[in-house]
């Protein structure tokens, strides 16, 4: 077999030998493979970006929306949880603090009676001290503006110089759980007396003369 004279230019196909790399060793530039276009590809994603942005920005403004919808409804039903919550604690005081309402009235009749005393009285105070932590508001006092939302009214007195009904007397105190009325007042009220009898006494005396004087006109009259 022959081998290829390399001296006198004679040589055969050898080995292929390809640079891949996409820097240049040389210049350290990037290199373009062939039959592309860098300028388009660069460009590419940028148009693409440029293009997308509209509904990105409509889609981040859906999203705060909704954030923000989300958060008021929390808001809203927390607010209705304590408020429910409150409703249902005011209700639960109210219904221990009825119970206790005989034993402070009578608590109170004691103490009127000049025998709250010893033991009695510290109970006493005591058990008082304990409702108005728990929100318990006693009211009613002589000389209050009569208020029928918070009172009960078992007679009324007439009074001259009084311009407006007013509690003269309290047969029994009223309490508040919080702004609730958990009883009425029960109370005597004084109201505005009625001034028309000397008016009336005026109408009779002016009616009398009128009277006497319709005879005599019938007397002149037969004369004729």
């Amino acid at each position: 077999m022959a081998l290829p004279d390399y001296e006198n230019g004679e040589a055969g196909e050898g080995p292929v030998i390809r640079d891949k790399r996409r820097v240049d060793p040389e210049t350290g530039e990037l290199r373009t493979p062939d039959g592309a276009a860098p300028e388009q590809e660069a460009d590419a994603p940028a148009e693409e970006e440029a293009a997308g942005a509209p509904g990105a920005d409509q889609r981040v403004t859906e999203l705060t929306n909704d954030l923000k919808r989300l958060q008021a409804e929390y808001a809203n039903y927390r607010k209705r949880v304590d408020r429910d919550r409150a409703a249902v604690k005011e209700q639960a005081v109210a219904q221990v603090a009825g119970e206790l309402l005989p034993i402070l009235d009578d608590i109170g009749r004691a103490r009127e009676h000049d025998e709250l005393t010893g033991g009695f009285k510290s109970v006493g105070e005591a058990l008082e001290s304990v409702v108005v932590r728990l929100g318990l508001t006693k009211y009613g006092e002589s000389g209050d503006a009569f208020d029928p939302t918070v009172h009960e009214a078992l007679t009324m007195v007439p009074q001259p110089g009084v311009e407006a009904p007013t509690v003269i007397e309290v047969f029994q105190p009223g309490y508040l759980i919080g702004e609730r009325v958990l009883r009425p007042a029960r109370v005597v009220v004084a109201g505005p007396a009625e001034e028309a009898d000397g008016d009336g006494e005026g109408s009779a005396e002016e009616s009398a003369p009128a009277a006497e004087a319709a005879p005599e006109a019938g007397d002149d009259e037969e004369k004729k």
